[in-house]
């Protein structure tokens, strides 16, 4: 059994909560907030969960085996230090760190003490990204050739990090997992609407070694909520709506023939193609309780997670990067490797 303290219990704590309450091998023993209303609803709803203001409690306590931070990014490094020393393992909320020097240290830290670090990125624990990295794997997509993201609503203003590094989090560990490439350049633009806050609104480019380009779009001040991808291929397409109920992953037969026919030189040498949709089957459960089920196995079994502390480093260079380009308005930069 894998005995879990939870630091933090403000918007997602309860769903780790949840969710680790639920998943076999587990055990939530404690929660720490330092609001005692938030602990006052936990202990209304899981009355066996002893809870605490003091995250120390935590770490110093002998009957947690591990420990999930769900607490704002200026916190994840002093948070998870502490609880890696204190010989716990880790599970982080997304993105693991504020600087890419913070990442570095909590990823040594945890190979050196041989604990599990996982990084809560829960894309790549849906059906939907799963099945999308089964479709790029297989090759039916053919050739890889641009990534196009659109994630944006009305949203909850984060008050240390810019929207890039709340929303387009998503998409790099979604291209990370399914794509397996990493940008060599970043460029990204935006604007802040509110005085003294960080950006609420930013485009993102990331330029790879071939051909291949992402484009991200996001946004807190959109009047709809949209979570739309776009991923072309030579031979095929996807589009994943993850705000579709049912078909959240479509795939069209759907892209370009090119001629070099002699004949045709004096005519357009690309041709389109249309062909039928589909929507494959997707597994239904639930990302986090997937996420929650893989933590406990990787700490059982001492395997490296999928979303580990190596992925988390990635994605924080890759918004270090974006955030740099962001502040000199769009310069080219290239990602630290």
């Amino acid at each position: 059994m894998i005995r879990l303290g939870v630091i933090g219990y403000g918007y997602w704590g309860p769903n780790l909560v949840r969710n680790f309450a639920d998943t076999p091998g587990a055990q939530v023993v404690a929660v720490a907030d330092f609001r005692p209303e938030r602990l006052e609803r936990l202990g209304r709803a899981y009355p066996s969960i002893r809870t605490t203001t003091r995250h120390q409690d935590l770490f110093e306590a002998t009957d947690i085996d591990a420990i999930a931070v769900a607490t704002p990014v200026s916190t994840h490094h002093e948070l998870g230090m502490a609880a890696l020393r204190a010989g716990k393992h880790l599970l982080m909320e997304k993105p693991l760190a504020a600087s890419v020097a913070e990442a570095e240290e909590l990823v040594a830290e945890a190979a050196r003490r041989k604990l599990v670090l996982l990084v809560d990125h829960t894309f790549p624990y849906t059906g939907a990204v799963r099945k999308i990295r089964e479709l790029v794997a297989g090759g039916s997509l053919g050739k890889i050739q641009y990534y196009d993201s659109t994630r944006v609503n009305l949203g909850l203003f984060q008050h240390d990090v810019s929207v890039l590094w709340d929303l387009a989090v998503h998409d790099l560990s979604i291209m990370s997992y399914v794509l397996g490439a990493k940008p060599v350049a970043v460029s990204a633009v935006g604007q802040k609407h509110v005085a003294g806050q960080p950006e609420n609104i930013a485009w993102l480019t990331l330029f790879y070694d071939d051909s291949l380009i992402a484009h991200i779009n996001v946004n807190w001040l959109a009047p709809v909520k949209i979570r739309r991808t776009m991923i072309g291929g030579s031979e095929k397409m996807i589009v994943y709506d993850d705000l579709e109920p049912s078909e959240k992953v479509k795939v069209y037969d759907s892209g370009l023939t090119l001629t070099e026919d002699p004949k045709q030189i004096y005519q357009l040498l690309v041709g389109y193609r249309a062909g039928d949709v589909w929507s494959p089957k997707l597994e239904t459960s639930e990302a986090l309780q997937n996420e929650a089920r893989h933590f406990v196995d990787c700490i059982e079994h001492g395997t490296a997670p999928i979303t580990g502390g190596d992925n988390g480093l990635e994605v924080v260079r890759i918004l270090d990067a974006s955030s740099r380009s962001l502040s000199e308005q769009g310069r080219l930069i290239q990602v630290e490797r």
